[in-house]
C-alpha cells in the first residue's frame, strides 16, 4: 500500500486542495474495494501540529499525523498556499527538512499550484522544470532563478518531483499521479466522476500577459510603457534605442534582464494580449483582429497566437465570445 501525506500547511492553505486531493484517492480505493481488490492508497493528512487552523482561525485542520510521528512516507503532496509568500514560507519552513528527508528516503514530492514554492525552497528543484499559477510566475523566478520555471505547463515531472499549474488544474496532476500508480482505467474512472477534463496540458489559454514591471529599471519601464501605447504600430528595437538614447544592444540586454522576456517577445505578447481581448468582446473576424493589433502577414499572426495561446484564433473566438453561444 502507498502511503499518501497530504500538508496541512499553515496560514491560508487551499482547503479545496486539501479535500479533492484526500477525496481523489480515496475514492480510488472504492472503486478497488467495489471490485473486491485490496485498497492501493493510506491517505493521511500531516501536520506541524495536531490541529492547524486556517483564513484567521475560520477553518480548522485536524491532521491525523505530525511529522515528527510519520518517519517514512511515498508521496507528499503540498497543497496551494495564498497571501504573503514570504510570510508563508516563515511559517512552513519546518516542513523543509523533512521534506528533503522524505525524498532521500525515495518519497516522491508533488506541489499543487503555488505549493510550488514550498517546494523549490528545499531546493530539491534547482535545475529542475517547475508549473506554478501563472500570476506568480515572475515572483517565483526572482525567488528561486535556478529553477526552470515553465507556467505555460500544466505539469511538470522530473526525478519524482511534480508540480501544477494553477487553481483547479492542480487536480490534472492529481488524476496524472492516479494514472501512473493505478492505471488509465482508474485515471478515466476518477476523471468522470470528479468531471475534471483528462489529458491537459497547457494553462496557456488562461495566461494573461501584464507585463513585469516590478523590477526597477526606468528605461525598460518607458520601453513597455511605449510598446503598450503603440502596438497596433510597426515599432522596431532600433527606434525603441533611439528614444531612449541607448544603443540597441545596451537596450536588449537591460529588457531581457528586467522582463525575461526580449523586446521582440515582449511586443508579440502585448499585441496577442490585445488580439485576445478583442476576440473575446468583439463580432470582428480574424482578419479584422489581425489588422487591429499590427500585424499583416495572415500566417505569422495565426502560428504567433497558438505558439501563445495553445489554441488557434478560431478555436480561442470560440472558447471566449459569448456571442459565439448566442
Amino acid at each position: 500500500m502507498k502511503h499518501i501525506s497530504i500538508l496541512a500547511l499553515e496560514g491560508e492553505t487551499s482547503l479545496s486542495n486539501l479535500e479533492a486531493t484526500y477525496k481523489m484517492f480515496n475514492m480510488v480505493n472504492s472503486f478497488l474495494s467495489s471490485a473486491g481488490k485490496l485498497p492501493l492508497f493510506k491517505v493521511q493528512l500531516v501536520g506541524l501540529s495536531k490541529e492547524t487552523r486556517l483564513t484567521n482561525g475560520l477553518f480548522t485542520v485536524i491532521p491525523e499525523l505530525t511529522i515528527k510521528d510519520l518517519i517514512k512516507t511515498d508521496l507528499v503532496i503540498i497543497p496551494a498556499v495564498h497571501g504573503p509568500i514570504k510570510h508563508i514560507l516563515k511559517l512552513n519552513q519546518d516542513y523543509v527538512p523533512w521534506i528533503i528527508r522524505q525524498y532521500k528516503q525515495g518519497a516522491e514530492v508533488a506541489s499543487l499550484c503555488i505549493g510550488a514554492f514550498i517546494l523549490a525552497s528545499t531546493g530539491l528543484l534547482d535545475g529542475k522544470e517547475c508549473s506554478t499559477h501563472w500570476l506568480s510566475a515572475s515572483e517565483f523566478r526572482a525567488m528561486f532563478p535556478d529553477v526552470k520555471m515553465v507556467p505555460d505547463k500544466i505539469i511538470t515531472d522530473e526525478f519524482g518531483l511534480y508540480s501544477s499549474g494553477g487553481a483547479f488544474s492542480s487536480m490534472n496532476l492529481v488524476l496524472y499521479l492516479i494514472e501512473k500508480y493505478a492505471g488509465r482505467d482508474m485515471a478515466i474512472m476518477c476523471s468522470k466522476v470528479f468531471e475534471i477534463e483528462m489529458d491537459r496540458h497547457s494553462q496557456s489559454p488562461f495566461i494573461i500577459f501584464k507585463g513585469q514591471k516590478e523590477h526597477g529599471d526606468d528605461l525598460v519601464r518607458k520601453a513597455q510603457e511605449y510598446i503598450e501605447k503603440n502596438y497596433q504600430e510597426r515599432i522596431s528595437v532600433d527606434q525603441i534605442a533611439d528614444m531612449l538614447a541607448l544603443n540597441r544592444r545596451s537596450l536588449e540586454r537591460r529588457f531581457k534582464k528586467a522582463t525575461t522576456n526580449t523586446i521582440v517577445e515582449y511586443m508579440q505578447c502585448v499585441k496577442i494580449e490585445a488580439a485576445k481581448k478583442s476576440l473575446e468582446s468583439s463580432r470582428s473576424n480574424i482578419n479584422e483582429v489581425m489588422y487591429q493589433v499590427g500585424y499583416t502577414d495572415t500566417k505569422a499572426f495565426r502560428t504567433t497566437f497558438k505558439k501563445t495561446t495553445g489554441l488557434s484564433p478560431i478555436e480561442y473566438r470560440n472558447r471566449y465570445n459569448r456571442g459565439t453561444f448566442l
